[in-house]
């Protein structure tokens, strides 16, 4: 079952280019792998230091044990460590049937 990783952001404004900029990088490492699925990072509108990056993967296992064992995990992981500490919440949810 496909499994969608949600982490939310809050970042002071003068971090959010250099925020940005991380993931630009990282988003090479998610290309990479065979694991990740889908990604999109998003702004809100309303706080622009706050972000939410959405990561869709083929299984749990295979983004815990696949990507985060992977070499592509260590340059993912080291371009947005800096911003480990703007981590509100990081949670790991599965598809229900409701959707379009």
């Amino acid at each position: 079952m496909k499994e969608i990783k949600y982490i939310r952001y809050n970042t002071s404004n003068e971090k959010q280019k250099d925020f940005e900029l991380a993931y630009e990088k990282a988003q090479e490492s998610l290309r990479r792998s065979s694991h990740c699925l889908n990604y999109e990072l998003s702004n809100c509108v309303e706080k622009l230091e706050n972000y939410n990056l959405r990561i869709e993967c083929d299984s749990f296992e295979g983004h815990m044990k696949g990507f985060r064992s992977s070499p592509e995990f260590q340059l993912f992981f080291s371009a947005v460590q800096p911003f480990f500490n703007n981590i509100e919440e990081m949670r790991h949810y599965g598809l229900t049937r409701i959707r379009k």
